[in-house]
């Protein structure tokens, strides 16, 4: 059995060079052969699962309601979420999945197809660019990656590799109101827009306190860091709650991002902020977690201000509207939208009878079953494919490292460069543990 033998130093060293490692791997694309699956439009798909827990079982359950996929491999480092996932297949399936710890070992299986990628943002990467090389499509879930670095060789893999990706950004396709709001700002009913606000609700939620304890014997604690920090066990440092440290991730703040920003990137056929900073702290919640539940960050985009909002309460004057706003404000009139619903407004009125768009998006078939039916067709441009994903995710990431470093960031996105600041650069490819061999 062929392994992979790369560390994360290598990993996001030949990133930079634009060779994702993919010289160093040497692993082929199996039976398969580059850019095809094998699958046949009336055939299965065969999809192994890495990472089962709370979200991947809802993937899992996702996936498990088309009749043409088959579940053939479960992975998880911890015991207890292959236990569980493997007796959901059996039940909904008449089928036992095979149990595998090591992701690698779950690429080695040359009946699948396609992996799904439901890990903790740090391990989003490795098990991304591996399966892509060894002949798999991808779903991996939102953010695309923990660092800039990571989504440029993931990024670079897809495409190098010929592989069907998909992030999994589902109100995209899930939900049909992002392209009721998209269609009327492309069409010009809102003017020129110059200005998007979003806003987050992070609710007073106390996590607890770090208590260093001893990991559960069902769980590989040293594989689940991987390539982060080696630190003590605590189970606020894990399962359920890994997101509010960096060592992880980056926060409500990035939980969220991809899911609002992504409309106002698709309506305004964003790329890249050229400026972007951020201030913020943990300022109602005093417990054990890192990142801010307080977090104001601003982007400057060619003609455009944009601007990301993290507090406890919704924004002023539109509670109504939920937790998750994003205001778009244009010369003629000003949009808000949720995930399912949007308003517009007219000198501060609201326009009960807003005239239908002139530009109309056909409904998506449902963001799994886009991604599904685009492995049977091998159609590389999915909505939401890893490409479009760094490209929406980075901005994110940028913010958090002008809030680290507490520095206004300038940004040179035809090189993915941070401008004049090597403190802040260095965080975009932030290496960990660079012994820890995958």
């Amino acid at each position: 059995m062929m392994k992979h033998q790369l560390n994360r130093r290598g990993f996001l060293k030949s990133t930079g060079a634009g060779l994702v490692g993919l010289a160093a791997m040497n692993y082929t694309a199996l039976a398969k052969g580059l850019g095809s699956t094998g699958v046949s439009p009336n055939d299965k798909i065969v999809i192994g699962m890495i990472g089962v827990g709370g979200m991947g079982m809802s993937r899992l359950n996702g996936f498990l309601e088309h009749a043409d996929v088959e579940i053939a491999a479960i992975c998880d480092v911890d015991s207890r979420h292959v236990d569980r996932a493997v007796s959901t297949v059996q039940q909904k399936r008449n089928h036992t999945p095979r149990r595998v710890h090591d992701y690698r070992d779950l690429l080695d299986m040359t009946d699948i197809d396609a992996v799904a990628v439901v890990t903790p943002d740090h391990w989003h990467a490795l098990p991304t660019v591996h399966a892509c090389e060894a002949g798999k499509d991808v779903f991996v879930e939102k953010p695309l990656s923990y660092s800039v670095g990571e989504g440029r060789a993931m990024a670079r893999a897809a495409e190098t590799y010929q592989r069907v990706t998909q992030m999994g950004n589902h109100i995209h396709n899930d939900l049909p109101n992002y392209r009721r709001v998209v269609e009327r700002i492309k069409s010009g009913q809102l003017g020129k827009v110059t200005r998007v606000q979003i806003w987050k609700s992070s609710g007073e939620v106390t996590r607890g306190n770090l208590s260093e304890t001893t990991p559960p014997p069902e769980l590989d604690y040293d594989f689940w860091l991987g390539v982060a920090p080696k630190r003590p066990y605590s189970p606020l440092r894990s399962h359920g709650t890994w997101r509010y440290f960096w060592d992880y991730s980056g926060g409500d703040f990035m939980d969220f991002w991809c899911h609002i920003s992504d409309v106002a990137y698709w309506a305004l056929d964003l790329k890249a902020p050229d400026r972007i900073s951020a201030i913020g702290g943990r300022f109602f919640n005093l417990d054990g977690a890192e990142t801010p539940d307080a977090f104001e960050a601003q982007f400057s985009f060619p003609g455009l201000n944009y601007t990301f909002s993290l507090h406890p309460g919704p924004m002023p004057g539109f509670e109504h509207m939920g937790n998750i706003v994003c205001v778009f404000q244009g010369t003629e009139a000003t949009l808000v939208t949720t995930y399912g619903k949007h308003e517009v407004y007219v000198d501060g009125k609201k326009v009960e009878d807003m005239p239908e768009p002139t530009l109309h998006i056909p409904d998506s078939p449902g963001h799994l079953r886009e991604f599904l039916d685009a492995i049977k067709s091998r159609n590389m441009n999915t909505t939401c494919n890893v490409g479009y994903g760094h490209q929406l995710t980075k901005a994110g990431l940028l913010a958090n490292i002008a809030y680290r470093s507490g520095s206004t960031i300038l940004w040179d996105d035809e090189r993915e460069e941070i401008i004049g600041n090597p403190t802040a650069a260095q965080m975009l490819s932030e290496s960990f543990r660079l012994s820890w061999m995958l």
